[in-house]
């Protein structure tokens, strides 16, 4: 008997929101998407000048670094990392179920993945971008602060090869139900780009690293009463405040 074909990487419609609800849509998909388990993969856009910061960031540091006089959408991540500013970035999210061999890679093996898989993607449309491999050979710029996720490239970031400018980080979660990652690349450090076809490669990438096909997908059909009500408590000053 041949094995079972692996579940099709499936693609989400873009859609667009406020912080709490990209963040909230993001856990939504983790722990309570409905379906047959299989991988997903989305864009998603910005209604207004956001920055997200990491789980276990203090929200009163967060707050002395941002910039100054500008109105902001700021909401707390259900993932770790540092301060991200989605001004001017393409946003991504990644999950995969846990039944899915991804679920059992170490955070960075799955990094490495998921990023090779981005700047392949880059360099197929002209872009000078590489995985960076060693750590070391990346400063952060003068005066940037630890924490602030663009200020310094880390292993397996993707960087430019011409600049040495960070073009994406991600940070991951991992939990009962599955991993999310959500991935952030920012526009200004690459050349102009066509971003749809650069959205087909990169998820039909990630899909042939995990031995299977991308397929557009509708959005699923989450419980309401649910998507309100995360909304509602990634909103709060209870979750923003959470350390």
């Amino acid at each position: 008997m041949n094995p079972a074909a692996p579940a099709p990487l499936l693609v989400l419609p873009t859609r667009t929101g406020g912080a709490a609800e990209n963040m909230a849509l993001d856990f939504l998909l983790l722990t309570r998407c409905p379906g047959p388990p299989a991988p997903r993969f989305r864009h998603y856009e910005w209604r207004a000048p956001a920055f997200t910061f990491g789980f276990s960031q203090k929200a009163a540091w967060v707050r002395e670094n941002l910039p100054r006089g500008e109105r902001l959408d700021l909401c707390r991540r259900p993932t770790g990392g540092g301060i991200v500013d989605h001004r001017s970035d393409w946003t991504y999210t990644l999950v995969v179920p846990r039944i899915h061999p991804w679920y059992d890679e170490r955070a960075s093996e799955s990094y490495r993945m998921v990023h090779e898989c981005l700047a392949q993607s880059l360099a197929s449309l002209g872009q000078s971008a590489e995985l960076l491999r060693d750590a070391e050979s990346v400063a952060p710029e003068p005066g940037g602060p630890a924490g602030v996720c663009f200020q310094k490239a880390e292993r397996y970031d993707v960087v430019n090869a011409r600049t040495g400018a960070k073009i994406a980080g991600a940070a991951q979660k991992r939990s009962k139900h599955g991993m999310l990652l959500q991935g952030s690349i920012e526009k200004s450090a690459v050349d102009p780009i066509a971003w749809e076809d650069f959205q087909d490669d990169f998820a039909a990438e990630i899909a042939r690293a995990m031995g299977t096909t991308a397929a557009d997908a509708a959005w699923p059909d989450l419980a309401e009463h649910e998507v309100e009500g995360l909304i509602e408590q990634y909103s709060s000053a209870a979750w923003l405040e959470y350390r």
